[in-house]
């Protein structure tokens, strides 16, 4: 049993009355482990991932200083999102998040759609996730004659191991994950700041703005290129409804989640805007590449003793913190649409440790799949699960942004009550946002190359979802009658 309140597998759900909660069968057996101190830094973990520590690093190049704006415009549509979930959250916690809203608010068919997508995007994250663990690796020369897929299999098995224990040791994990990250870009942020104020010579560079304006200024390639690499950005920002998720397994998530979704904001103002504002101070933008993190660039170029190994290693943590995330809130969505029908039934499945072993070993079968794509083509695994990855992330957003606005257009007939957390400027926030967010499909068609063809692949990807529904349709609709 999903859904009491829903009686059958339609593609709208039928309306509720103020007092009859919905209820979804996927909450139940989960412990209630996660801490206010484990929230608030899986948001900050959330907010910062391999699409800074990596990604920055190529985007800059490609963009120059202007990259700055691209992180600040997409952090603010990414608070919207988390935004958004956490009014819903409030509403009514799930582990099932998103999905189990979707569920409630446009029936099976929306929660099946809405999950088969956040597991496109993290299943193919995952990928990106062992892809980067791997480059980093690379960097010590102990590591530099083994294969890349081969140090993308070790990193999928230890993250694999660790996140079946308990929601406690995943908690735990990502609080110092996110302690290393933070501490770590802020140990950076005071060294950027401090060689632009003393001008110190960086590889024969002088800090300052000299670095901006004697190389083309904000925009040395014009606008378009800070256009075209909006949905590297985004996927930049991937993990920020990880706390949504989380909130379902934390005892008191109306205390908790507002504060941490709230930080978000100024989190991305500094580590995002400030990093990459700094970045572009100290070394000219042509100084950075994608095959090396531009935190390690700058360490590297400055001739600190040990500095870029121990930069490195935070990047990889920062790698090994994304894939952790994804094997976790991936295990919770899949677990919710079993239960519904949507999905196998082993993702239904826990473990003694009450953890949905089931959907954590299917997004691992992908990620092992990703291994295989490390070996024949390792110079542009990280691209182009990348773009799939965005492609993901956009349906995900977009999910949660008209799960948004049918929760709002329930609480204004007086079906619901919204909570006095809300998504400020509805409904007009939630309309921006799916137009900002199909701007950037258009964007990634427009930038030609691997993510033009990620947009061909979108007839294919919609293919399979309506296939997929057929598979599932009858038993969906079987559980649905038994409520």
């Amino acid at each position: 049993m999903s859904d009491r309140t829903m009686p059958a597998a339609e593609t709208s759900a039928p309306a509720q009355t103020q007092g009859t909660p919905h209820i979804d069968a996927g909450d139940a057996g989960y412990s209630k482990d996660l801490k206010s101190r484990h929230i608030n830094m899986i948001a900050i973990g959330g907010a910062i991932g391999t699409g800074l520590f990596l990604g920055a690093g190529g985007r800059m190049a490609g963009a120059g200083p202007s990259l700055a704006i691209a992180y600040a415009v997409c952090g603010v549509f990414a608070f919207f999102v988390v935004r958004a979930l956490g009014e819903l959250v409030l509403y009514r916690p799930s582990s099932g998040a998103f999905v189990s809203y979707a569920r409630e608010f446009m029936g099976e068919k929306g929660a099946y759609t809405a999950g088969w997508l956040y597991f496109l995007n993290w299943s193919t994250t995952a990928v990106a996730d062992i892809t980067a663990a791997a480059t980093y690796a690379h960097f010590w020369a102990m590591f530099s004659d083994i294969p890349q897929w081969v140090l993308a299999l070790i990193a999928l098995a230890v993250v694999l191991t660790a996140n079946l224990i308990s929601v406690k040791y995943f908690g735990e994990m990502e609080f110092w994950f996110a302690i290393v990250k933070v501490a770590a870009l802020v140990a950076f942020m005071l060294v950027g700041i401090y060689l632009v104020a003393t001008q110190h010579s960086v590889d024969g560079n002088t800090p300052g703005l000299a670095n901006i304006t004697d190389h083309g200024g904000v925009f040395p390639m014009g606008t378009l290129p800070m256009l075209l690499v909006v949905q590297g950005v985004v996927f930049a920002y991937a993990s920020v409804e990880l706390c949504g998720v989380a909130a379902g397994e934390t005892e008191n998530p109306q205390k908790i989640l507002p504060k941490a979704i709230n930080s978000i904001m100024w989190r991305v103002g500094v580590f995002y805007v400030g990093s990459v504002v700094l970045l572009a101070l100290i070394l000219p933008y042509t100084a950075y590449s994608g095959e090396q993190s531009p935190f390690v660039t700058v360490l590297d170029k400055l001739g600190v003793p040990g500095a870029a190994g121990v930069m490195n290693l935070v990047v990889l943590t920062a790698a090994l913190s994304s894939l952790n995330s994804g094997l976790y809130s991936t295990g919770r969505i899949l677990r919710s649409m079993a239960v519904a029908g949507s999905a196998p039934k082993f993702t239904a499945r826990m473990n003694k440790g009450q953890v949905p072993y089931g959907g954590v070993l299917l997004t691992a079968a992908f990620g092992a799949a990703g291994v295989a794509l490390n070996k024949l083509m390792p110079d542009d695994a990280f691209e182009i699960v990348l773009n799939f990855a965005s492609i993901g992330i956009l349906g995900t957003w977009a999910m949660i942004m008209v799960c948004s606005l049918l929760f709002w257009r329930r609480a204004q007939e007086g079906v619901l009550t919204r909570p006095s957390y809300r998504l400020p400027w509805a409904p007009y926030t939630q309309i921006v946002t799916l137009v900002f967010l199909a701007t950037v499909l258009y964007l990634m068609w427009y930038g030609g190359g691997v993510g033009r063809t990620t947009v061909y692949c979108l007839p294919i990807i919609l293919g399979m979802l309506v296939g997929g529904w057929f598979l599932v349709r009858k038993r969906v609709t079987e559980l649905a009658a038994k409520r």
